[in-house]
This record gives C-alpha cells, sequence and structure tokens, in this order.
C-alpha cells in the first residue's frame, strides 16, 4: 500500500469518525432552584442496575430517570430523538489494548515482552474499522493518550502526525516476523512455537459493551499472525481482578481491552499520562506491588515524576517533557489505544438542572446536586452496575471503579475541582491563596513549620534554612462551619490526621511493608512537601517545592487534605490495617496476607470498624501525638469519646461506616440488589442549596467559514478562516504532503479581526502543492473550554496551474509513515 493510498484511506474514516453531533452548543440555560433549604435540590436519589440492553426501554417506561453507563450505538441511534427523552453526548471513555511485557520463564516466550511485537501491533488495529464500524461512528481514533477531545491533543499534535503509526497489517506481521524469528521462535503450519512448543495468548475480553467485538477483532488479526489465542470473556470484576490483581510473570493472561472513564475536564495533563505509561505510579503491569514482576522504563519515570512535581521554568519546557513522555509511551507501546468513545447518556426531558461537563457530560459531580423533576422528590438513577465484586469503599485504596464513584462523589464535598469548561482548578468547598516564588526562586519556610516524622512519632519544626518553591493558604470555613453526616463537626483535627497518615503510611517502615504499593507511589508527592502551619482556627499553610504557571495547579497539588471522610473512621481502619492485621487498604495487600480488601459499605467491614472505635473508646485511647501540633491541642480524650461514639451508633443504625461531609448520605446500599439509596443532608449548618452548583453548559467553538480562494503554485496564498467561541480562540495549521509522507508546514493562524484569522502559506509552500496532494489541517481551541474543533482543507494539482481545494469537515491528521521500527484515569 503506497503513503498516498494509506494516508487518504485513514484519512477520510477518521474524518467520518468525528462526523459527531457537537459535544456541547449552548451556553448555560436558566436554573430555577426548588427551594432553597441547605443540601441538594432532590430530597432522594436512587442508584440501580439496568442491564445496558434494555436501559432505553426502562428509561422511556419511567423506571429511571438518567442512565450513567453509555447506551450501546444502535441502542442509542434508536433513542435520538424519543419524545420525552435527551441524549447527552460526552467523550467520557476510552478503550485501550493492555500488554504483559513479563518475561517468560527458561524455556517459554512470551512475544510481548519483546518491544518490537508489542510495536507491531499499532499497525496492526483497524482503529478507523473500531470507530466506524463497530462503534458506528460515535468513537474517535486513538494512537496517544489523548485524543482530538483533549487540551493536550494540541501538545502532541505534530508528533502524532509524525509518529508513522497507521494501519498496515503487513507491515506489521513483517515486523512481528523478524523480531520473533530473532528470539528463536518459529512459524510451524502456521502457528509460532518456541521449543517445539505453541506459543498460546491468554486474551481477556470484556464483554459488557462493544469491547467484545473490538477484542475479536484484534483476535483475529493476531491469529492472521501466527498466534494461537485463547479468548477469555469476561465481565468487570474477573477481569480486573485476574489483570490488576496479579503478578504478570504468573501469565494468568497476555492482553485484555481495557476500559476508561474520566473524571473531570482536564486543561493540563500530568496523571493521565503518568498513570498510563510511567511505571512509578502504580498503573503499570506489577503495580509496584512488592513481590511482583514490575515492568520498569527509567526514563519514563524520570520525566513522569519531573512533570508531576513541577520540574519544568514554563508552559514550552513542560510541553517538552509531556512531548518526550508520550513518544517513549508509543516506542514501548505497552498500552495500546484504540479510540475514545462518545458516550450517550440518555435522561428524561423532564429533569432540570444538569450540568454538562466538557468531557463527562451529565457524569459531572456538580449535576445530581442541582438536579430535580419539578413535582418530584426522587431521582432514580440507572447504571450498568451499583456494585460489582470488585468495587470498593475506602478512601486509601478503594474507589477503583466507575461505579462506586458515581455513587461516592454525591456525598463528599472536596476542597477544589475541576471547572467544568476550563478543565482548570477552581475551589469548592475550601479558599485558597497561592504565593510562589516559582519557577527559579525559593520562600523561606518558617522554622516553626511543622513536618511528621514517622520515626519519632510526632510532627517536628523544620527549623531555620529550609526553603519551598511555593505557599498556598488554605481557607476551611466552609467546612468547619458545618458537620459530618453523623452530626460531629468538621474540625482542622480532620486536616491533620489526612496529613499525619500520608506520611506515616509512606515513611514508617512497618506501615509502608504492608502497604508498599501506597507508600512507594505516594512518597514522590510528600518529598515535595515542607511542612505546614496553622494560622487560625479556618487556615492552614502549606509549604511545598512545586510550580506551575497556572497558579491554581499549585493549589490543587499542595492540597493536604481531601476531608472525605472524619479522622475517627480513618483511625479505626488505620488500627485494622496495620495494628490488628485484620484488613488492607489496598487489593494486593489483602491478596497478600489473606485479609479482607476493607469496604465501608460491607456489613462484615463496618462491624470490624465499629470494634475498632469500640475497643479505641474502651481503653480511652486516640492518637494524641497527631494532635498535638506545635502548642496547640486539637483533641482531648473527651471529643474523641464523643466522635467514637456518634460514629459507632452511626454504624449501628446503618449497617455502614460511610460517613461524610456533601450534599446527600448514603442510607442504604444492597449488593445482592444493585442498588443504593441516598438522602438529602439538611443540616442548617451545611453552606450550600440549590443553585449553588450549576454551571449549565458551554458553548463550544465552531468553524463558522474556511475560504481558500485562488491558490497558484509558487505564490503566497492566504486561507480566511472565521470562528465562533468561548473566550480568545487560537487556530494552528498543519500541511501535510500525502505522498511524500510529512508535515512541510505549520504554526499558528495569523488574528485578523474578532473571529477572523489567516493562514498564510509562502510561496514555497505552495510550490510543493503542483507535484503531489496536500492536506491542510486547521485546529481551533480556547482558553475558555478545554475541547477543540478540527477542518481539513484538501489541495489537490488540477487542470493547469490551478490547485483545487476542497474543504471537509472535522478530521485529525493522518500519521505519516517514516518506516522502520521507532526509536522514539479509574477502569471501566
Amino acid at each position: 500500500m503506497s503513503n498516498r493510498t494509506k494516508l487518504t484511506v485513514l484519512l477520510l474514516a477518521m474524518m467520518a469518525a468525528l462526523l459527531i453531533a457537537p459535544i456541547l452548543t449552548t451556553s448555560a440555560q436558566e436554573y430555577t432552584p426548588p427551594h432553597q433549604q441547605p443540601g441538594p435540590a432532590t430530597e432522594t436519589l436512587r442508584f440501580q442496575a439496568f442491564h445496558v440492553d434494555i436501559a432505553g426501554e426502562s428509561l422511556r417506561a419511567g423506571q429511571m430517570d438518567m442512565y450513567y453507563f453509555s447506551l450501546k450505538t444502535e441502542a442509542a441511534l434508536k433513542l435520538r430523538g424519543t419524545a420525552g427523552v435527551t441524549m447527552y453526548q460526552a467523550p467520557a471513555t476510552s478503550i485501550s489494548l493492555l500488554l504483559n511485557p513479563a518475561p517468560a520463564p527458561a524455556g517459554e516466550l512470551n512475544p510481548f515482552s519483546i518491544k518490537e511485537v508489542r510495536y507491531a501491533l499499532q499497525y496492526a488495529i483497524n482503529r478507523p474499522f473500531i470507530s466506524q464500524e463497530i462503534y458506528k461512528g460515535l468513537a474517535q481514533p486513538m494512537v496517544a493518550h489523548v485524543g482530538p477531545f483533549d487540551y493536550d491533543y494540541l501538545t502532541v499534535y505534530e508528533q502524532l502526525a509524525e509518529s508513522g503509526i497507521t494501519f498496515d497489517p503487513d507491515f506489521a506481521r513483517q515486523m512481528v516476523n523478524d523480531a520473533m524469528t530473532k528470539a528463536g521462535a518459529t512459524l510451524q503450519e502456521g502457528r509460532w512455537h518456541f521449543n517445539g512448543v505453541p506459543i498460546q495468548l491468554r486474551f481477556i475480553i470484556r464483554t459488557e459493551d462493544e469491547r467484545r467485538d473490538v477484542g475479536d477483532l484484534i483476535r483475529a488479526q493476531l491469529e492472521s499472525f501466527g498466534f494461537s489465542v485463547a479468548p477469555s470473556y469476561q465481565s468487570f470484576a474477573p477481569a480486573v481482578l485476574t489483570v490488576y490483581s496479579t503478578d504478570p510473570q504468573l501469565f494468568q493472561w497476555h492482553l485484555y481491552t481495557e476500559g476508561w472513564g474520566r473524571g473531570a475536564a482536564e486543561r493540563y495533563d500530568f496523571g493521565t499520562i503518568n498513570g498510563m505509561a510511567a511505571p512509578w505510579l502504580g498503573n503499570m503491569p506489577g503495580w509496584q506491588e512488592t513481590g511482583f514482576w514490575q515492568y520498569e522504563q527509567a526514563q519514563l519515570d524520570e520525566l513522569g515524576k519531573r512533570l508531576f512535581q513541577g520540574g519544568f521554568s514554563n508552559q514550552a519546557e513542560r510541553d517538552q517533557i509531556y512531548r518526550e513522555m508520550t513518544d517513549l509511551a508509543l516506542d514501548e507501546s505497552v498500552r495500546i489505544w484504540l479510540a475514545t468513545i462518545v458516550n450517550s447518556l440518555p435522561a428524561s426531558s423532564q429533569v432540570q438542572g444538569i450540568t454538562q461537563d466538557i468531557s463527562v457530560g451529565p457524569k459531572s459531580i456538580w449535576t445530581l446536586r442541582d438536579a430535580y423533576i419539578p413535582g418530584k422528590d426522587t431521582l432514580t438513577i440507572g447504571n450498568l452496575f451499583v456494585w460489582t465484586e470488585r468495587t470498593t469503599w475506602n478512601p486509601i485504596g478503594g474507589f477503583g471503579d466507575v461505579y462506586s464513584v458515581d455513587v461516592w462523589r454525591n456525598l463528599n464535598d472536596p476542597p477544589l475541582w475541576r471547572d467544568p469548561f476550563t478543565g482548570v482548578p477552581v475551589p469548592f468547598r475550601a479558599a485558597y491563596d497561592v504565593t510562589t516564588a516559582g519557577p527559579n526562586g525559593k520562600l523561606d519556610v518558617p522554622a516553626d513549620t511543622l513536618r511528621w516524622d514517622a520515626q519519632a512519632g510526632k510532627f517536628v519544626a523544620v527549623g531555620s534554612g529550609v526553603t519551598a518553591t511555593s505557599k498556598v493558604v488554605y481557607d476551611y470555613s466552609k467546612y468547619f462551619s458545618s458537620n459530618w453526616h453523623n452530626g460531629q463537626p468538621i474540625t482542622m483535627a480532620d486536616v491533620v490526621y489526612s496529613i499525619y497518615q500520608g506520611f506515616d503510611m509512606a515513611y514508617n517502615q512497618d506501615k509502608s511493608r504492608i502497604e508498599t504499593a501506597i507508600a512507594v507511589t505516594s512518597r514522590p508527592f510528600l518529598e515535595t512537601i515542607r511542612g505546614f502551619r496553622i494560622l487560625d482556627d479556618t487556615r492552614i499553610e502549606i509549604y511545598v517545592d512545586y510550580w506551575h504557571f497556572v497558579h491554581d495547579y499549585i493549589a490543587e497539588y499542595a492540597s493536604p487534605a481531601g476531608l472525605s471522610m472524619p479522622w475517627e473512621v480513618l483511625a479505626a481502619m488505620d488500627k485494622l490495617v496495620f495494628e490488628d492485621r485484620r484488613a488492607a487498604y489496598s487489593d494486593t495487600a489483602a491478596q497478600r496476607y489473606s485479609v479482607p480488601w476493607i469496604s465501608l459499605v460491607m456489613s462484615n467491614d463496618s462491624i470490624l470498624v465499629r470494634r475498632a472505635l469500640t475497643d479505641m473508646q474502651d481503653a480511652g485511647a486516640f492518637p494524641s501525638s497527631v494532635f498535638q501540633v506545635g502548642d496547640r491541642t486539637l483533641v482531648d480524650l473527651t471529643q474523641a469519646k464523643a466522635r467514637y461514639e456518634a460514629t459507632i451508633q452511626w454504624i449501628r443504625q446503618r449497617g455502614m461506616a460511610v460517613i461524610s461531609n456533601g450534599p446527600y448520605m448514603l442510607t442504604r446500599y444492597e449488593p445482592p440488589a444493585q442498588f443504593a439509596e441516598l438522602k438529602a443532608f439538611r443540616d442548617p449548618t451545611y453552606p450550600f442549596k440549590p443553585g449553588d452548583w450549576y454551571k449549565g453548559s458551554s458553548a463550544s467553538i465552531a468553524f463558522v467559514d474556511v475560504a481558500t480562494g485562488q491558490v497558484q503554485p509558487g505564490s503566497p496564498a492566504s486561507v480566511n478562516v472565521r470562528l465562533q467561541g468561548p473566550g480568545s480562540i487560537n487556530l494552528q495549521y498543519l500541511l501535510v504532503d500525502q505522498v511524500a509522507g510529512k508535515i512541510v508546514a505549520s504554526g499558528d493562524a495569523r488574528l485578523v479581526a474578532q473571529g477572523q484569522y489567516t493562514v498564510e502559506l509562502s510561496a514555497q509552500d505552495t510550490a510543493r502543492l503542483a507535484a503531489s496532494p496536500h492536506q491542510l489541517f486547521l485546529v481551533a481551541s480556547s482558553d475558555a473550554v478545554s475541547s477543540l474543533a478540527e477542518r481539513r482543507v484538501d489541495l489537490q494539482p488540477g487542470d493547469g496551474s490551478q490547485i483545487t481545494a476542497t474543504v471537509t469537515p472535522q478530521a485529525s491528521p493522518t500519521p505519516v509513515r517514516r518506516g522502520g521500527f521507532s526509536c522514539s484515569g479509574p477502569p471501566l
């Protein structure tokens, strides 16, 4: 297949994949709160499981009001336009193929331990077919961890076009043959063997959605390359248990069709690229668990930590780190990206108050706090699951699936969250003030600033001569003037316990040996924290060696506590995990020590928590050294016993130990029935009421017109573009020679007037057009939203000296082949 043919085929497929209704097209609508009481708009939320195949009909029949799992494409197309149903669309999930790179035992061969074989799969997967045929156009091909719905797609836009990755099974087969032969494998009767034994790949394929068809497509391609594939069709819980909780070198799996749910919009990514590529964060095979074989990539770890810890001097340097990590991740190809799925999320048209996050749509943290149906006091939210065998409710090493998170977000108020449109961190319940000397300067840290000393078992002053890059003052007034769900006041003690807990788990040798993965992955953050000072009853000051060109990211990074649960619940769990050894925070530690992976919605685990609290109450014990902060004593025994008693009674009455501070309380949770019920928290001290969370939806960027005029080879030419959308809009371009397979020009369009831009092509640029077809890609971005808009202009040599220009709606650039082997979020 020629470069030109490959480019044309894939570009047309990718263009078609983007012919999707705009994700967000309207500005914020008017919202009329149903009342002015503290707490949410609706009195009761009920979460209930509905199989995806009957979800549409169940919604039409009034059995639920919203569905939080994306409909299958055929069902979504049938339901679209149905009276009484509003279909929300959002790029809320993505799918990938995870490969097991562990080396096989002596005398055996794991093909995916060979980097060249892993990389060959990049060319073996027909991403346009997945997007167009399997998802019927409601998906967008992905080559890397970001796609055209992600703001950082701009950062890697050009390098992805130059990556050389496109669907080319012949090229992939040759790469596989070369690598396998070099490793000593032989192809016998069309099947790969090693030492005379057939090589068999265990492929775990998810069954709940289109990933079953995706898995079958990939399986067929692998078999055509000579691999024997043993598919194992599994749903969420068994698949996640097999893949993420076992030693890769046990080879219970070789491939897995992953799915990922997004949490919120993101402007400048640092978490996704680390989690999906860099081993240090514990989301790559081996999972940083003691005793497991570990995938290692030192350069990705070094770059990833620099990005995570703010080790850059400006945005350009940050973007370069991001590009280098993307190149390395593609080169390693342990996780191969397939598509971003445009979720179809239906709701009753009667539901008011929906905020559409630009990434997750109505599944944002904002929506169910303000959502209601006039005349009703209950909303029923459907999902594929409410509980699975892998659903674990604990804020330290749990909440690892989207189904528990979808419920939990309505129970807890985080200090900060992401703006649903810009993707930049914003205050949610805590206020903050950032002071920074970064990127190159330092602030003096006061000598009485405190840091937890795990060996001494107390907070100690850092002393003189300590410096930090930044300082953030957090004001928790909106927390400390209110109560936890159990009626106990939220205090500074809840913040300080979280600070202690994080440091002690990471640096206390006994604890870190038990919860190794949590400890190891926490240290890169904790080592940048220089200390804290309590300023008064509501404010705490954090010193940190971190800088970002957007100061809100400094506030997000340095945030010392999530204030998810009261300190006594955390202390009881610590006792169970580290003293009594009757539970574990993480799944891998639970397996290693044969104890429960503690989940606060489960009756047996809640009883363990209650008994731990009772033991502490009877013994008159509480972590007094934790609450001695300088000359301040944050908790005394009387206060501790009051906390214990309130939480013990809560657990006894409800059979659960889930206590938080948000607009809803968890009142029922029934795993066998796949059901959860939340009741409004109407405490008069609660600081929010209906309307306080509502954001509506954002206007999107849109191309109004693209005018090319006459293009003469060898003469300067202009492409005039009109755009509309929120904020300050920037337009970038990329000119690709389809035959040569390379980018020949790129840059920013010139702003002529409000909403009007000009792409100026030089005489040298246009001279190339007479010899071969070119494509001009236009990508528009805004500081007000984190989504993008695209157009493509086909430039074809015509009769005589004229160039024919054709404008095509939204299309991503096709990767161009350089030839040869490159040397370069919760699971769903």
